[in-house]
């Protein structure tokens, strides 16, 4: 099964942050064809670079170059805390530094036309490098973007302030949500949450099982308090307005991990934006979906380079 196989003429490399701090990196070159281009693909919370060895696939079958890191603290490249199992980040700005080193070391060693394709965190992390003006690629596909996170009922203001408040009493290292421990109804509930794609959603787990150090479980209450400070700055409407290169968005109105208000208000605001939009056929990981949602996003992605990035 290609998702559960690295290809026989892909790498794994280790790329070194400024500081130093190991990177792992997924690197898939075409041998034999000039390329049509290179893709940067930044994964969201929690995330490594096998989950997407199925997509990875379909781009480079396009003709595309293949680049993936795993952000720091995540996957294979460590972690930020002291809880193996707790994605914690003392500030989002450390990994728009990463990113930003990143992809100029990248943009100068890979063929034109670039491209950076942003899932979820991956998506918020990109979209505030360009806006910051950073990054400047040719076009970027954000899927699912976590502009804002869903607030789960609570004002948005709330729930940062709670978790000021609990980051002050020194527990910002420790977990901001509690993992069920009834056997299989947790799965269950996160599938719901990710993928109607049960097989694509076992992939996860497969990859636990032969690579045990790429699991990782809820954030800190760090990350959590750090992200509702980053969307502040996501909502400022002059930071968006200046991001000038074509941007698809690739979105579920039903999404229940991230705000899908705040997507549709930085589609209107960007310049240069457009949208594709699920329904309830389309859960948080739409490269991950059923056959039928994932080709309808694959066409679109296609078409949309085709488009704005002309080989």
């Amino acid at each position: 099964m290609v998702r559960r196989v690295i290809p026989d003429d892909a790498e794994e490399l280790i790329w070194h942050a400024l500081d130093g701090w190991e990177i792992r990196q997924f690197e898939w070159t075409q041998s034999t064809e000039p390329a049509r281009g290179s893709i940067l693909f930044m994964t969201g919370r929690a995330d490594f670079y096998e989950k997407y060895l199925e997509t990875f696939g379909d781009f480079y079958q396009a003709g595309w170059n293949v680049t993936a890191p795993d952000w720091r603290g995540q996957g294979g490249s460590g972690r930020c805390g002291p809880h193996p199992n707790v994605g914690h980040i003392e500030d989002f700005s450390i990994w728009i530094e990463d990113l930003t080193a990143f992809y100029h070391h990248w943009h100068d060693t890979h063929p034109g036309p670039h491209v950076v394709i942003g899932h979820s965190m991956g998506g918020h992390l990109v979209t505030r490098t360009l806006a910051e003006q950073r990054i400047h690629p040719d076009a970027a596909i954000l899927s699912a973007p976590m502009l804002a996170p869903a607030g789960g009922g609570m004002p948005e203001w709330t729930a940062h302030l709670l978790s000021k408040l609990i980051c002050a009493f020194g527990r910002d290292k420790r977990r901001a949500w509690k993992v069920s421990e009834k056997p299989l109804e947790p799965e269950v509930l996160r599938q719901n949450l990710l993928t109607h794609d049960a097989e694509r959603y076992a992939d996860e787990f497969f990859w636990f099982k032969e690579r045990p150090d790429l699991r990782l479980g809820p954030a800190s209450w760090r990350w959590v308090e750090r992200a509702y400070s980053s969307t502040r700055g996501l909502r400022n409407r002059k930071h968006l307005e200046v991001v000038d290169i074509p941007i698809l968005f690739l979105a579920t109105a039903v999404d229940e991990l991230v705000d899908h208000a705040t997507i549709e208000r930085a589609v209107h605001l960007l310049p240069h934006a457009e949208m594709k939009l699920f329904g309830k056929e389309c859960a948080h990981e739409v490269y991950r979906e059923i056959d039928a949602v994932r080709n309808e996003a694959l066409r679109a992605s296609f078409d949309f380079l085709d488009k704005v990035a002309p080989q």
